[in-house]
Parts: structure tokens; C-alpha cells; sequence
């Protein structure tokens, strides 16, 4: 298989995971009743990491979604790479690499959050949350597996857009371009 093709793929699959991760905390609420008058929700709005991670990887399938236009739109660019292609194949690479770590670093904040909820903090008084909103938690933490599952195939993309970019220059002159493409 070639390697446009299985970058595509992983896109493809990152895209999902990550709307489907935005969908599942866009939607998770949960309220109880407390006394019989009190109303208390649990919601993404409850959490700011969660709030922030649903659009982060919004944002991340909108980026993937992207990138998967352009290679579908000049799917020569993966063959026959020349060398007015480098700076092109720097800013995909550059590009790739940053969403990566935002989009990681977003799910992790979300994923910190959910553990606080699950164990609370007795140093701070906060209780578990999943104590009483036992829906809420269970989504929020299929939600950050999809996401971090996402974040990974995005970091793995990364790193084919990095075999993309240095397999232009040459192995033995450093960053001098491979003689075939001057």
C-alpha cells in the first residue's frame, strides 16, 4: 500500500475519533435531584479541560479534514516530489506536529479532569463527582479514550509527513537535497 494512501486512511480514522470525542462531550449531561427540590447538572460546561477538549478536537477533525482534501487534491505530491515542493512538504510537516501535541495535550487535560472527578481531592474538599453522576463519567471517559486513541494516529500521521519531508534530502550531507531533485 502506498504510503499517501494509508496517511489518508489515518486521517480518515483520526477525523472520526476526534468528532466522535467532540459529539460524545458536546452531549453528556447529566442532573439529579438532590432533597427532593435541589436540581444539580453535570455537564461540559462543568469541567473547563472538558469544554476546551471538545473544541480542540473539533478543531482537530476540522485540521485532519483539511489536510485530507489537499492530498486528495494533489495526490502527486506524495510521488513525484521535486524541489520547489520542500517548503510545502516543511509547512505540512510543521503543521502536523503542532496539531498533534495541542490535540494531545487538550485530551490529557480532559482525561486529568476526569480522574479528579472520579477520585476527587479530600486536600481541596472536592468530592467524587462520579459518586452521583455515574452516566456523566462514564461518557466523559469514553470520550477521552477516543480522543487520546486520536491524538496517537495523529502523532503517528505526523511522523509520515516527517518520512515525507526528509526523504528529500540526503542521507550523508546535512539538510542538502537529494542530487535528483536540484
Amino acid at each position: 500500500m502506498e504510503i499517501w494512501k494509508i496517511e489518508a486512511c489515518l486521517r480518515v480514522l483520526s477525523t472520526l475519533l476526534l468528532m466522535l470525542t467532540a459529539l460524545l462531550l458536546q452531549f453528556d449531561h447529566q442532573t439529579k435531584l438532590l432533597f427532593k427540590t435541589i436540581s444539580k447538572k453535570a455537564d461540559v460546561q462543568s469541567l473547563d479541560a472538558f469544554f476546551i477538549a471538545m473544541w480542540i478536537n473539533a478543531a482537530g477533525a476540522g485540521y485532519n479534514l483539511i489536510q485530507l482534501v489537499r492530498s486528495s487534491k494533489f495526490p502527486g505530491f506524495q510521488k513525484n516530489l521535486v524541489a520547489s515542493d520542500r517548503y510545502a512538504a516543511w509547512g505540512i510537516y510543521l503543521s502536523d506536529q503542532l496539531a498533534a501535541y495541542v490535540v494531545l495535550g487538550g485530551n490529557l487535560a480532559a482525561l486529568q479532569g476526569s480522574l479528579l472527578a472520579l477520585s476527587g481531592e479530600m486536600s481541596f474538599q472536592w468530592m467524587k463527582l462520579c459518586n452521583s453522576f455515574t452516566k456523566f463519567c462514564i461518557q466523559a471517559g469514553t470520550a477521552d479514550f477516543f480522543g487520546i486513541l486520536g491524538s496517537i494516529i495523529m502523532a503517528i500521521t505526523a511522523c509520515i509527513s516527517a518520512l515525507s519531508l526528509f526523504r528529500l534530502y540526503s542521507p550523508k550531507h546535512f539538510l542538502m537535497l537529494k542530487p535528483n531533485l536540484l
